[in-house]
């Protein structure tokens, strides 16, 4: 969350012919990709033939611009003309009614200000932007929407709140460093103002949780049922062992495994769990499992694709 998304030629003539042929190539990317930033996004598209939308929610402190400089997308979804929509919408791990329409109507505008297709949405996000990724999927996709996304991906989010109010508990009496205990505490605090504790208000957590493993509760993404579901997270216990003291059953990992074996066992017909080894890096090359890097790029676009 704040803390808690690199021939040798012979000929001088034959070697001026292909440095043209690649200028050439260049500019016709960079004239038929446009870069719109506007308060609210940032979004990349081609100037025709758009194969699909890919709109990104951020890890808890990450903007637009901090998505795009993380999440390695960009060249794969240029080279497949797929737009890409950074979206300026954080400090969010769950959605109060109010701010499902809010940000419903504000995907709905963008993309017809923007002259975007509807026909082929997919929604995705890092750590807490998968939940709301998840959450808004599930509003927008009901009988007489207008838009509903074909697609909805996660990498690494805390998708139990109940489950990361007791994770940050014990994280906050193992004391490890000042950030990462007052991370915790941050996290205790917000949960138990917002909900109470799961242990007197579970309720509470069920009716704004992704998921509530502790009564298999998956109500608040329902709608999803005939939806493109991938599940991605890096489940590095050795990592969250040395850095945090954590177990598996501390990390995201343990929780998204959990949803995913319920929303099977619930007859959810795509949902994809990924797990990944060793690919999680920041953009400032710091290894990292909670990162956008988990989330390979191709795969995704082809996911998007059917191909």
């Amino acid at each position: 969350m704040k803390k808690l998304l690199g021939l040798l030629v012979c000929i001088t003539l034959l070697l001026s012919c292909k440095n043209n042929e690649s200028e050439k190539s260049d500019s016709t990317v960079k004239t038929d990709y446009q870069e719109i930033i506007k308060d609210d996004y940032v979004l990349n598209k081609p100037l025709k033939n758009i194969k699909g939308v890919l709109i990104l929610f951020g890890g808890y402190p990450e903007d637009a611009k901090a998505i795009k400089q993380e999440f390695k997308i960009l060249e794969q979804a240029k080279a497949e003309n797929v737009a890409v929509l950074y979206m300026n919408y954080n400090r969010k791990l769950w959605l109060e009614q109010k701010e499902h329409v809010l940000i419903s109507e504000q995907i709905q505008n963008i993309l017809k200000t923007e002259h975007l297709p509807t026909e082929n949405i997919y929604v995705g996000g890092f750590s807490s932007g998968g939940n709301v990724a998840l959450l808004i999927s599930n509003f927008m996709t009901q009988e007489h929407a207008s838009i509903i996304p074909k697609g909805v991906f996660i990498g690494d989010s805390p998708v139990d709140l109940a489950a990361l109010y007791h994770i940050a508990k014990k994280c906050e009496a193992r004391n490890i460093s000042n950030s990462t205990t007052e991370e915790c505490k941050w996290l205790v605090q917000t949960l138990g103002q917002a909900f109470g504790t799961p242990e007197s208000d579970l309720a509470n957590y069920e009716a704004y949780s992704v998921f509530t493993s502790t009564t298999n509760n998956i109500q608040n993404i329902k709608n999803l049922k005939h939806t493109k579901i991938r599940l991605y997270t890096e489940p590095d216990s050795l990592w969250w062992k040395t850095h945090n003291m954590s177990t598996y059953e501390d990390m995201n990992a343990y929780s998204i495994k959990k949803l995913s074996d319920v929303l099977q066992q619930n007859n959810f017909e795509h949902v994809e769990y990924i797990t990944t080894v060793n690919k999680g890096y920041r953009a400032n090359g710091d290894r990292h499992p909670h990162s956008w890097s988990i989330i390979d790029g191709t795969s995704l676009i082809n996911w998007m694709l059917n191909k």
